[in-house]
């Protein structure tokens, strides 16, 4: 990999980072609204896409937890660990799948819906065994199938939404503007 590229890539990464620490502030830091619009998930799906699933992989894990210790939201405990390992499975899927598609010359609107819909549901599964071993780790084993299907899908509903509506098209846009050519050069 050519040295421009990786700086290219590592510059965009800490733009996602950023974007992902301010994000949530959208939502006024109120955690029901932020647990609807899943905000920090955005920036690390579309770093996914865009620098692959290293950076994506990397950007994800440590949103959360930066997030956490800076603003002391998400709690660290259980909640950013548990991201922490969501996100970061996003960004290592996106990337992977994406890049997957590129090779196989299959590229357009409906890979990036498949590789976002994949992305999503492996980072939700990651996410509900990540919260069901903290709550073995802690003793509680309070961490249901019905409190995993509440969080990870009938609350997040309209950020799930979002997500399928803003990234596969923004996507798309940039690649038609050569963003995403920078990385195949």
């Amino acid at each position: 990999m050519k040295k421009e590229d990786v700086i290219f890539k590592i510059s965009l990464s800490g733009m996602f980072i950023a974007l992902g620490l301010v994000l949530p502030f959208l939502t006024g830091q109120i955690p029901e609204f932020g647990n609807m619009l899943c905000p920090m998930h955005i920036p690390v799906l579309i770093c996914g896409f865009i620098c692959g699933w290293k950076y994506g992989l990397i950007v994800g894990f440590v949103i959360p937890l930066l997030r956490s210790l800076i603003f002391y939201m998400p709690p660290l405990y259980p909640g950013a660990i548990a991201m922490a390992f969501e996100l970061a499975t996003y960004g290592l899927i996106v990337g992977l799948f994406y890049e997957l598609f590129n090779k196989l010359h299959k590229r357009g609107l409906f890979t990036n819906y498949i590789t976002l819909i994949i992305a999503m549901i492996g980072g939700r599964i990651v996410w509900g065994l990540v919260r069901f071993i903290l709550s073995m780790i802690d003793g509680t084993f309070n961490f249901t199938f019905d409190i995993f299907l509440s969080g990870a899908f009938i609350t997040a509903w309209p950020g799930i939404i979002l997500q399928l509506i803003l990234i596969p098209i923004l996507i798309i846009a940039l690649d038609k503007i050569g963003v995403l050519n920078k990385k195949r050069r």
